[in-house]
């Protein structure tokens, strides 16, 4: 989507939408394993490293917090 939709809308799609709404649910609901890790994985692909340029050490986009959170447990 990149040069087509402004990042702002592509950013809150995907993250606010289709992350939060949709895929963390599913991913809340697999067991712990090595299934639950290669769907975590496969997201964090998708996700635009020019996203986290701004970000100090340690920090996420507000949007990932919950997603950060499934990571840790």
């Amino acid at each position: 989507w990149d040069g087509i939709v402004q990042e702002d809308a592509v950013r809150d799609l995907g993250l606010s939408k289709l992350l939060n709404r949709y895929l963390l649910l599913n991913l809340l609901n697999t067991p712990p394993g090595p299934d639950n890790i290669e769907k975590c994985s496969k997201v964090v692909a998708c996700l635009p490293e020019g996203w986290f340029q701004d970000l100090k050490s340690g920090s996420t986009l507000p949007e990932l917090r919950n997603f950060c959170q499934h990571l840790l447990q």
